[in-house]
């Protein structure tokens, strides 16, 4: 599994090709293996390269420390009881389709007793959809917020009780967007958009925003700021484009998919899935995305149902 995986040699390019795959629980945890340790057994103890299995569980025994482990330990599947080819087939379906699933939908697909049992699995993936160390956007940005929730009748924007969306969109020419970046704002209107952009933006690119006077600031954070007044435009989408398309697929997204089943408290996870997806949009393989979720989801720190479930 090399750094420009290829169809049909690290990922199935097709459904009929992932169920040939990954047919039983050995086969998806050699594969899960090969993700995690490329080169071959790492003790996640002590870093030692040299072990050995112990039990027909594919429990590993580190020959430096001697602390026995799996492949499975310390990632989202940690202490699981539920097969691994389930936990595949459930990511499969997540990235095999452009809008993704809902947890009705996956519970129907994989038989769940509960809707809850669904919805954690769900969560659990969205936690490996976003990369700590990912690449900062760079170039042109757009910088601006939106605002995401139920309908405010007759209170427009940073009056409305919506929660603020900072977005910011790579432009890579006049017809064509690049990544995008989201996160939510403590409060609208407020500094945290200058660092928001300081935090996902690479210094010395371009960020283009609209004309608010604190975000005049990026100047003096090594950013060329371009801003653009658009209190006065006949049209204010056409002010920062690239956002504004942005934020409108991000709303569809989640009303389509979703239906609006999405708790405030969970809203940054569901953007980390948009932003999985949108970054990822051109690619013609789905199979790639199943691989780079998978291959995040055994470098992801465990989150137990309790810890979900106090966050809801």
């Amino acid at each position: 599994m090399g750094e420009h995986p290829v169809g049909g040699v690290d990922y199935p390019r097709t459904f009929q090709e992932f169920r040939d795959w990954f047919a039983h629980d050995d086969a998806c945890v050699d594969y899960l293996e090969g993700l995690r340790w490329p080169v071959g057994f790492v003790c996640p103890e002590c870093s030692g390269g040299s072990g050995w299995r112990i039990s027909q569980r594919r429990m590993w025994m580190c020959a430096d420390c001697g602390r026995k482990t799996s492949v499975t330990a310390g990632t989202i599947f940690h202490r699981s009881h539920t097969p691994i080819s389930t936990w595949f087939a459930a990511a499969w379906f997540v990235t095999s389709t452009k809008t993704g699933i809902s947890a009705t939908a996956l519970q129907a697909q994989l038989g769940f007793g509960s809707y809850e049992t669904a919805w954690a699995w769900l969560h659990k993936l969205r936690r490996a959809m976003v990369r700590p160390d990912r690449d900062r956007l760079s170039g042109l940005v757009e910088v601006d917020e939106t605002f995401v929730g139920g309908v405010s009748v007759g209170k427009p924007g940073a009056s409305t009780d919506k929660v603020p969306v900072q977005v910011a969109v790579e432009r890579v020419s006049d017809t064509k967007l690049g990544r995008v970046r989201f996160a939510i704002a403590d409060a609208p209107g407020s500094l945290d958009l200058v660092e928001f952009a300081a935090t996902v933006v690479e210094p010395g690119s371009t960020i283009r925003t609209d004309g608010a006077r604190m975000l005049r600031r990026l100047a003096e954070r090594g950013y060329v700021h371009e801003y653009v007044t658009g209190y006065n435009a006949a049209n204010k989408d056409s002010v920062l484009p690239g956002v504004h398309l942005v934020a409108s697929l991000l709303k569809r997204w989640l009303v389509g998919t979703l239906h609006y089943r999405v708790s405030d408290k969970h809203l940054g996870y569901y953007l980390d899935e948009y932003a999985f997806r949108f970054n990822r949009r051109g690619s013609k393989a789905r199979g790639l995305l199943f691989y780079r979720l998978m291959q995040q989801a055994v470098a992801t720190d465990p989150h137990p149902l309790t810890e979900l479930i106090a966050t809801s």
